[in-house]
């Protein structure tokens, strides 16, 4: 691939991390928008739930085929029709008058991300070389880090200061300077040999597969893990059997499809044929082990994300704004150390900085775990915050710079779809297990306290309970304005920031594993340059500009 000017070069990077902000964004502005959104359109919970749930389930399933529709089509061609899908969506999402209209937008917003994420790190891995290499990596991943964490600050000023519409209107004139600017400074890049026919059942069961298990993933400490918890409607169906939940269930259908892919995939490859991904690609060294760190990763980054707003809004009382206000200091700490990373990448290695990232994220976790108390210290767990935020500049998009460092150029569209996959999965693992020890341990530890509670009555004692563990905590505030409550309310923080320490040292030693993990890396990982030739043969590979 020809590389861009020098001058067009930085420009496209900045193109492609606003289309990665966009994507990024919205996967967690919507939450604190939603009981507005409740009200105003006079929507269920569960759909409600379904509006932030379905934006993630359509994102991780069409993320392996949009890879490999990149390497064919053109990554700026696949990139440009993401944001144009992601646009529209947007713009029907804003203009919703119905739940249906509101879910059937952010359907078509998750198609457009999945067609964006992996376009975005194919271009940045096929047009940076050398030093630049490293400084475009950090800053992508900056953009990922940084704008997760802004999130939920975003949306709760938006919701606050405009309606909850504009979180997705803001959508719309961001992508139009998107586009503008990926017509004139994005290069093109393909594999003309590359072929789109990679075989309709491995390509079906893969995506609804992905879909299958991420949904798991996110609904399953709700609907409960295997007896139901609360009943399962999506549209007009509703979960007919009252012995197990949905969730068994659909996390085999999802293994048995998984294990349909795999088969396909290698029946197709036995007879030459082309297929959705390679899996020789694993045979590098790089790949499979940063996947697997990734994962890991992942896990952490997104269970840490998770359990902070809920110790920060419903222990302490914060207003979504403050607490968002006190996470920003994590998207500060990425958004700075990621354009920095380059240099330190450059004369230390990818390998030592990745590290250097994990561990600094791993005792900065642990740290904020120590300092987490009902009364609250906002400071030094805003400064905590901000060097693990400088831990994710540092290790995150370096970590992606060395899994995709030695994949060959032409396969670069169906690598990034792989290593994102890997990632979305990874944080939905994070929700989903750390989310479930939140909630065992929130609801053992109230119910122990309530108990002690001689003065409390045996009702009140049962709703109160019920109501903190099945909302997280988020009903804490509530309860502190009512006078017959406001006693259970106190024991109720102290045990929700019990429960939120212990989570957040076991995110800890899950960054600890990733850390060590990593350890495992090839020294040379992302030294060596580019592998020109795939474990198959040499591609033709084409630059358009």
């Amino acid at each position: 691939m020809s590389a861009p000017r020098p001058a067009h070069r930085w420009l496209c990077l900045a193109t492609l991390s606003v289309g990665i902000s966009l994507i990024m964004v919205d996967g967690t502005i919507v939450n604190v928008a939603l009981p507005t959104v409740i009200t105003d359109l006079r929507i269920t919970a569960t759909e409600a739930e379904w509006v932030n749930a379905g934006y993630m389930l359509v994102f991780a399933a069409l993320l392996l085929p949009a890879g490999r529709l990149g390497d064919v089509l053109g990554h700026r061609r696949l990139f440009g029709l993401g944001v144009v899908t992601f646009v529209v969506a947007s713009a029907l999402a804003g203009l919703a008058q119905g739940g249906a209209t509101l879910l059937g937008a952010r359907l078509l917003q998750g198609v457009g991300a999945a067609m964006i994420l992996p376009a975005t790190l194919s271009t940045i891995n096929t047009a940076f070389r050398g030093r630049d290499r490293a400084m475009a990596f950090g800053v992508w991943g900056a953009a990922i880090g940084g704008t997760v964490a802004i999130g939920p600050v975003l949306g709760g000023w938006l919701t606050d200061a405009y309606g909850w519409r504009w979180i997705f209107a803001v959508n719309v004139p961001l992508g139009l300077l998107v586009l503008a600017g990926t017509a004139l400074w994005v290069p093109e890049s393909r594999d003309r040999t590359a072929a789109l026919r990679t075989g309709i059942v491995g390509t079906l069961s893969a995506s609804a597969g992905f879909a299958a298990l991420v949904l798991v993933l996110i609904e399953g400490q709700w609907y409960g893990w295997w007896t139901p918890t609360r009943p399962f409607e999506a549209g007009s169906f509703t979960w007919p059997f009252d012995a197990v939940s949905p969730i068994p269930p659909v996390a085999a259908l999802g293994v048995l499809l998984i294990g349909v892919f795999v088969v396909a995939t290698r029946r197709r490859r036995r007879r030459g044929e082309p297929v959705l991904l390679d899996v020789t690609l694993f045979a590098i060294p790089s790949f499979r082990i940063g996947n697997a760190a990734i994962a890991i990763v992942g896990l952490a980054e997104f269970g840490l994300v998770f359990v902070l707003p809920l110790y920060l809004q419903s222990a302490l009382g914060l207003s979504p704004l403050h607490a968002g206000v006190i996470i920003l200091a994590l998207a500060l700490g990425s958004l700075l150390a990621g354009p920095g990373a380059g240099p330190l990448t450059q004369r230390y290695g990818p390998r030592r900085v990745v590290l250097a990232g994990l561990l600094l994220e791993t005792v900065a976790i642990a740290a904020i775990g120590v300092v987490m108390s009902p009364s609250g210290n906002l400071w030094p767990m805003a400064l905590l915050l901000f060097g693990y935020g400088v831990g994710v500049g540092l290790a995150s998009a370096q970590l992606s710079n060395m899994v995709l460092a030695d994949v060959p150029v032409e396969r670069s569209g169906q690598a990034s779809g792989a290593q994102n996959t890997t990632r979305l999965f990874g944080s939905a693992l994070g929700i989903a297990v750390l989310g479930t020890v939140l909630v065992s341990l929130l609801g053992a530890d109230v119910d122990d306290r309530l108990r002690a509670m001689e003065n409390l009555p045996p009702q009140t004692r049962e709703t109160v309970s019920a109501s903190v563990r099945d909302s997280l905590g988020a009903t804490i505030p509530d309860l502190r304005y009512a006078p017959e409550t406001a006693p259970a309310a106190a024991e109720a923080e102290r045990a929700l920031t019990r429960a939120a320490r212990t989570v957040t040292f076991l995110t800890a030693l899950f960054m600890l594993a990733g850390f060590l993990l990593s350890l495992r890396l090839p020294r040379d990982a992302g030294l060596r340059g580019h592998a020109r030739k795939a474990p198959g043969g040499t591609l033709e590979k084409t630059a358009e500009h």
